[in-house]
């Protein structure tokens, strides 16, 4: 089940290169970024807080940070900055983000401090940044369903999970409308991902589960794990049928040693393929 017993202080971005059949995942507050391919375990250090990633090809990301969005040749071992991301906002960082099926990638931003709803949620596209959400604390969950029907996000501290419809382009076509609320149950949303029959999986953090959510928002069933800081799902391997979870021993319990530590857990259900960002 431990697929990696490196311990982040805040593993986040997981991500399953199709490609190369390898995954990567970030520790935002180590500020380095991981590559496993079962096989050998990479990492870099950049010198600024990194938090998720999308792939372009064999050996390209694309890499949110907290001033950028920048290309990385994982190779070359070289960055290429595309565009700011509240470069100007020394106080914010990047969080969550996701590929969208459009070959766009959408990003969100919080304070480092993590007070007060500066956060926001933008889609990167064609080279041009766009601000979708703002007002938000924590975003987190942002995901897709299969075709692009609909794009998922939460604001971790609201405790509730938000599904917006998108035109033939990609965009919001409406007001996003409540999915899962989880408040009630004190439960707390952060990453997610929607596997190929449209079903979510959410990590819980705090709980040390990733809870599956059918199409219409009604639960499923729950995968626990040795870590109750749980972040960020991603489905992968060779038939995407393992569901690779990363976590954080930032803020974990004094016996709680596996909160930093990344989890691989095979599944009956099957992921969908990663989605390409096109520069």
């Amino acid at each position: 089940m431990i697929f990696s017993d490196t311990i982040c202080a805040l593993g986040e971005g997981a991500l399953w290169h199709p490609e190369e059949e390898a995954l990567y995942w970030v520790d935002i507050l180590g500020k380095r970024l991981f590559r496993h391919d079962g096989r050998r375990q990479r990492d870099w250090r950049f010198e600024e807080h990194i938090s998720a990633a999308g792939w372009i090809d064999e050996g390209r990301l694309l890499i949110a940070s907290e001033t950028a969005l920048f290309v990385w040749d994982t190779e070359r071992e070289a960055r290429e900055d595309i565009v700011p991301l509240e470069a100007d906002r020394p106080d914010t960082r990047s969080n969550d983000g996701r590929a969208d099926p459009w070959g766009g990638f959408w990003i969100s931003t919080m304070r480092k401090d993590k007070t007060g709803a500066d956060g926001a949620i933008y889609r990167f596209l064609r080279g041009e940044v766009h601000r979708l959400y703002s007002g938000l604390e924590i975003p987190n969950a942002i995901c897709f369903a299969p075709g692009g029907a609909y794009a998922y996000f939460c604001d971790t501290r609201a405790g509730v999970i938000r599904r917006v419809t998108l035109d033939d382009d990609g965009w919001p076509a409406g007001d996003p409308v409540d999915f899962v609320d989880l408040s009630g149950e004190g439960l707390k949303p952060d990453g997610a991902v929607v596997d190929s029959q449209g079903n979510l999986w959410n990590a819980q953090i705090g709980a040390g589960r990733v809870a599956c959510y059918s199409p219409d928002g009604a639960f499923m069933t729950a995968i626990g794990l040795p870590a109750g800081r749980v972040t960020c799902p991603a489905f992968g391997g060779r038939d995407l049928s393992v569901l690779y979870v990363t976590s954080a021993a930032d803020g974990a319990a004094e016996d709680d040693r596996l909160s930093g530590a990344t989890f691989a857990v095979p599944t009956g259900f099957k992921g969908q393929r990663a989605h390409r960002v096109v520069l």
